[in-house]
């Protein structure tokens, strides 16, 4: 069985402030107490951690949607936004795709990976996507690599943990590729990368519309960025 180490994320935002009231003595008879001020002032504002996007249906040709884990950032393209939860930390069961340039893999077996899932949501009137959907992306802030983050292909490991490389429905693939995510809809896919503890990541996204035949209208494209930090 494999190890698996969820890592909870826990923002912790405070502020504190000492102050010293120094009051000096008197023998002199106290002041008439002056009247309460009782104007109000606004409270200070909460400082809040990322927010959840609705439940969100799952659309049509969509596998059900699942915010399980710890929400670590959510950002927007237009009326699409994105959640990205991380699911868990776990052994690398193969070496990754990518190598570094004196050809050492940059991730190999038992090497920590995490895994994340994105949760997309349309907040705005249905749009016609192609088969690539919504192309979010994930990079380390100090990663030091030009190609993309590096990841390991194993379906069987995504399984173990309720997770998909795949946003689709069993049978929903089809031709032209064109797949309608309606307003309050929402799909899901996951991912892996080398694990960075406490590491800060950028995110990226690209939502190209299609038309009727599946082709991208790449005049209508729009994209979002995010950023927070790997646990």
């Amino acid at each position: 069985m494999q190890k698996i180490r969820s890592r909870t994320l826990a923002t912790v935002l405070g502020v504190t402030v000492g102050i010293t009231l120094l009051a000096g003595c008197s023998a002199a008879p106290a002041p008439t107490p002056a009247k309460p001020d009782t104007s109000s002032s606004p409270a200070p504002e909460e400082s809040k951690a990322p927010a959840a996007a609705s439940d969100g249906t799952p659309a049509e040709w969509a596998k059900p949607v699942s915010t399980d884990g710890d929400l670590i950032t959510n950002f927007t393209a237009g009326d699409i936004s994105i959640d990205v939860y991380q699911i868990a930390v776990t052994q690398a069961t193969k070496t990754g795709n990518f190598a570094d340039p004196n050809g050492k893999p940059i991730i190999s077996v038992g090497d920590d990976i995490v895994f994340i899932n994105y949760v997309v949501t349309n907040n705005g009137d249905a749009v016609d996507l192609g088969a690539s959907l919504a192309n979010v992306s994930a990079r380390y802030a100090d990663w030091p690599y030009l190609q993309g983050m590096d990841a390991i292909t194993d379906s069987a490991l995504y399984e173990s943990m309720g997770l998909s490389t795949s946003a689709f429905a069993t049978g929903k693939i089809h031709d032209p590729s064109v797949y309608t995510l309606g307003k309050g809809e929402s799909y899901n896919m996951a991912a892996n990368f080398r694990y960075q503890k406490d590491s800060p990541i950028d995110f990226t996204v690209t939502v190209t519309p299609v038309d009727s035949s599946g082709d991208l209208l790449h005049d209508k494209k729009i994209e979002g960025e995010g950023n927070g930090v790997i646990k």
